[in-house]
């Protein structure tokens, strides 16, 4: 057994990251102590592993947690796909790194951005996460059959609720006018998309804040600091 210290100490992940993935259920410790102390096993270390290289493949925490919640998920199939796709993501920064010495040395003769796409590699982690990602959750979302012009639709309505939580940024998260935009927001979520259980909607908080497309469209919606706020809100929902 190893204490929440060593396990930081040899993961590098911080002691408020895994209690945080202990209070969504991603990473539970083997075993609690009666004054609160987490120990973790060798099956859990596994797991956080497991967790750190999703996320270095830009995973984000609820696609984790179906996928390592999912009963056919087959580690060593998992980790074949995960070398491959760190395999193109090297790929690609080595174009990056030659395209940047070029234009260092010859100067920009002829504009080329072919070294900046990523439709290999996001097209190869849409199916990775297709693969292992068939949850409950997914399955509903699968099963309501709508259209492109219906979840564009969709898509939409659900960023007026970013709009709303931008327009409540100066207030306390844990008001009860923004705890009850919070709940507004899972009920959309689970008559439009899927049963949104408390676990699910704290992961998605943390998936708003965390940076990449969704942070931006969010703080674009509400104005900087929305996906933040939003995030902070619904931590102290489910808590």
């Amino acid at each position: 057994m190893m204490s929440v210290k060593e396990v930081c100490k040899l993961s590098g992940v911080s002691a408020r990251t895994l209690h945080y993935y202990d209070s969504i259920g991603l990473l539970c410790p083997a075993f609690v102590s009666e004054s609160g102390y987490r120990y973790y096993d060798n099956d859990n270390l596994e797991r956080l592993h497991d967790i750190l290289l999703f996320r270095e493949l830009e995973f984000s925490l609820s696609d984790i947690n179906n996928i390592l919640s999912n009963p056919d998920f087959d580690r060593q199939a998992a980790i074949e796909q995960q070398i491959e796709l760190l395999t193109l993501k090297k790929q690609r920064l080595e174009k990056l790194i030659t395209h940047a010495k070029n234009i260092k040395q010859n100067g920009v003769d002829k504009m080329s951005f072919e070294e900046f796409n990523k439709d290999k590699i996001n097209e190869y982690s849409r199916q990775a996460k297709e693969k292992w990602g068939q949850t409950e959750a997914f399955t509903e979302y699968e099963s309501k059959g709508y259209s492109e012009q219906e979840e564009m639709s969709l898509a939409d309505r659900l960023m007026q609720y970013f709009v709303a939580f931008g327009r409540m940024k100066n207030k306390n998260p844990a008001s009860d006018d923004v705890q009850t935009q919070v709940r507004a927001l899972q009920d959309f979520i689970s008559k439009n998309y899927y049963n949104c259980t408390n676990q699910i909607l704290a992961s998605l908080g943390q998936m708003y804040c965390a940076g990449g497309e969704m942070t931006e469209n969010i703080d674009k919606a509400g104005g900087i600091g929305t996906a933040e706020f939003t995030a902070k809100a619904i931590e102290i929902y489910c808590a």
